[in-house]
């Protein structure tokens, strides 16, 4: 029978420790905040923007939203950025990317201060990251991904693992939090030849490609732990992953819903992640 890995268990797990963790902090003075940076309104980072909020709320973490308009020039945005980035009562920064096209992103990225970098944006927390350092941040989906795995039970030493997507957000740090644990990774691409194979051959695959319902059955076996991390829409409007869930859900050990997965568990590591801030940032 497949065992169902929702998110709501893994946030309600990760809970109890976060609030130990906040109460600690609070007895040295320390009160964490987040800034949450978006420009413009897209509905996706709307969404995600209420629960970050939500979740914030209940575990009564501060969080302040600084919105700034879509046809907002590089130059009045850096400074704007710059501003928040030095704010000494805020330990974590979350920025929306993607940026409108007039904004220079990477130079953007290059700003934050590194213990502030809550979602591993810059290229030190990314150098970090590659480099098996733990005191950087690795992007907050990657990272849910990884509390989902331990929250179930899922082993990754020795385990092969097959990672479909090779993005800097999800795919590649993602491949490095598990080398990190022993496992073996192969990071699959649009260029990968005998994609299915190579993902019906793992242990456990990921799906990060983001495209709609790509990983079919063909993509499976009966020992699968599926991971769903994609994000889509479909020609209904309907809210779905990577995997073609009720095609894929019998066939395998374990697979993550979409919505109802991964997606769950990010709010919780962005808290997380502030919390670690904090305690970095007075260290």
């Amino acid at each position: 029978m497949t065992t169902i890995m929702k998110g709501a268990p893994v946030a309600a797990w990760m809970k109890e420790t976060l609030e130990e963790e906040l109460a600690a902090l609070r007895r040295k003075g320390i009160e964490p905040r987040l800034a949450v940076v978006r420009v413009g309104a897209r509905p996706d980072d709307l969404a995600y923007e209420r629960g970050a909020l939500k979740r914030f709320e209940g575990l009564d973490i501060g969080a302040q939203v600084f919105e700034f308009p879509e046809n907002i020039d590089h130059e009045t945005f850096a400074a704007a950025f710059a501003k928040i980035d030095a704010l000494p009562d805020v330990h974590g920064i979350l920025l929306f990317r993607p940026l409108p096209g007039r904004l220079d992103e990477d130079a953007i990225k290059k700003m934050i201060d590194p213990l502030k970098d809550v979602d591993g944006m810059s290229p030190f927390s990314a150098a970090k990251v590659f480099s098996g350092d733990e005191s950087g941040f690795a992007p907050c989906t990657p990272s849910a991904v990884m509390e989902m795995l331990d929250h179930y039970g899922v082993e990754l030493a020795g385990r092969n693992v097959a990672v479909v997507g090779r993005s800097m957000v999800v795919g590649r740090p993602l491949a490095m939090l598990m080398l990190r644990r022993n496992a073996t990774v192969t990071i699959c691409h649009t260029k990968t030849k005998n994609m299915d194979a190579i993902c019906k051959n793992a242990d456990i695959v990921v799906a990060a490609a983001g495209k709609a319902r790509m990983l079919s059955p063909a993509f499976v076996s009966g020992r699968s732990v599926v991971v769903d991390v994609g994000i889509n829409v479909d020609e209904n409007g309907q809210l779905c992953g990577d995997v073609d869930y009720d095609a894929v859900s019998p066939l395998v050990s374990m697979i993550s819903p979409v919505p109802g997965g991964v997606g769950a568990v990010t709010t919780s590591v962005l808290a997380k992640h502030v919390l670690k801030a904090a305690a970095l940032l007075n260290g």
